[in-house]
């Protein structure tokens, strides 16, 4: 990856994260390069990461990887323009836009391109991001490598077998965050109705998610054997997750979820 030329068309916040996290892995600023129709957002980048930015004609005739991070409604009209800019015969198209199928994607840049679609999540901006990963027909080993090393630079990277797994990756990972910032708002609320002030609530919801997180992806055993470690037979910690079972805590989470894969699939239709 690190002789590699990195193109970004769109210079917003995932394409910020993705670039400083590249630089952060070692890859050269000189070999990371940007356009966007702010130029704000590019004297910006320049500025603070010491990338090459420009047009998109001229960042997409050398790059070895194109970073297609513009919004959904933009993708076609933006895929469209790049197509005749793109100078390698072998570069890699990387979208991160939502809902946007493959399909679509060839039929914008070309049936011949390498293309390689993502389902990244928010936390990619510290750093701890989720990504699904699928790639297209034309995509060779040395393409998914590029592609899992890009995205590996802010978080962690999962292949998928079928691209409408992406679907399920959304209601898991892409939106996961919002389920557990919602978790995190109604036990700070729960505990400030309980006496604890809102600042001491809030700073402790937030810790605990945290820890549990880095406890859980640390540990060798799953999360259902650390719900039971720290599950004492008729103690607290028992008596809370009874009340969750009694209000069918797990099946409205299941219900939740495939309500956010069915309008995934409904929006990449």
């Amino acid at each position: 990856m690190n002789n590699r030329q990195i193109a970004f068309i769109g210079a917003g916040n995932m394409a910020n994260s993705l670039i400083r996290g590249l630089l952060a892995k070692g890859v050269a600023a000189g070999h990371i390069h940007a356009s966007d129709i702010d130029s704000e957002k590019l004297q910006a980048l320049q500025a603070e990461c010491g990338i090459r930015t420009g047009d998109t004609a001229s960042v997409a005739a050398t790059a070895d990887v194109i970073i297609v991070a513009v919004k959904p409604q933009v993708m076609a009209t933006v895929c469209t323009a790049l197509k005749p800019l793109i100078g390698k015969p072998d570069c890699l198209v990387i979208s991160i836009a939502a809902g946007i199928p493959v399909a679509s994607l060839a039929q914008w840049l070309g049936d011949e391109r390498a293309i390689v679609r993502c389902m990244p999540n928010t936390p990619s901006l510290v750093g701890e991001g989720a990504t699904g990963l699928y790639a297209n027909d034309k995509c060779g080993a040395t393409h998914k490598v590029l592609a899992g090393d890009i995205m590996s630079a802010v978080g962690i990277a999962c292949w998928l077998q079928a691209e409408k797994d992406i679907d399920a990756v959304t209601a898991l990972s892409g939106s996961g965050p919002a389920y557990y910032f919602l978790m995190m708002e109604a036990m700070e609320k729960a505990a400030v109705a309980m006496g604890l002030s809102p600042e001491v609530a809030r700073q402790l919801s937030i810790q605990t998610a945290l820890g549990a997180g880095k406890l859980a992806a640390s540990s060798d055993v799953a999360p259902d054997e650390l719900r039971r470690r720290v599950t004492s037979p008729g103690g607290t910690t028992e008596q809370a997750l009874l009340t969750f079972a009694d209000q069918g805590f797990e099946s409205i989470v299941a219900k939740a979820m495939l309500a956010a894969q069915q309008r995934a699939a409904e929006l990449a239709n």
